[in-house]
């Protein structure tokens, strides 16, 4: 219940850990075993940040994501497993979690338009 932050994790200054957060160890090897997170890094609630990986700086990682590869600077982590998507423009608020991108709804967006898209042009030819 709350917060598990695994003996070997690093967390940087300013970092914002939000309910229900694991930064664990993926195995039993010894030494580095946990995550190191950058400065200023917000995770959302029950995401799971797992091994020895590195999360950069100005990090946003979203509620319920399961992040198992290093995650560079700036960048949004969505998902599972986590996909790092980058963007050029920095937030102005990284609290506004409503407003973290979503990949597969837009894939799944763009395919049904395209869907749509055919089936009209099939209605036309008959």
């Amino acid at each position: 219940m709350g917060v598990v932050i695994g003996e070997t994790a690093i967390v940087g200054d300013y970092t914002l850990i939000y309910q229900g957060v694991t930064l664990g160890g993926t195995g039993k090897e010894s030494g580095k075993r946990h995550p190191t997170l950058g400065k200023h890094v917000v995770v959302g609630a029950g995401a799971k940040v797992l091994g020895n990986i590195q999360i950069g700086d100005r990090v946003r990682i979203g509620a319920g994501s399961i992040v198992l590869r290093d995650v560079p600077s700036t960048c949004t982590v969505v998902g599972i497993p986590g996909r790092n998507i980058c963007r050029n423009c920095h937030p102005n608020n990284p609290l506004e979690h409503n407003k973290l991108p979503d990949p597969q709804a837009d894939v799944i967006r763009t395919l049904l338009d395209r869907i749509e898209k055919l089936e009209e042009q099939l209605q036309q030819q008959n």
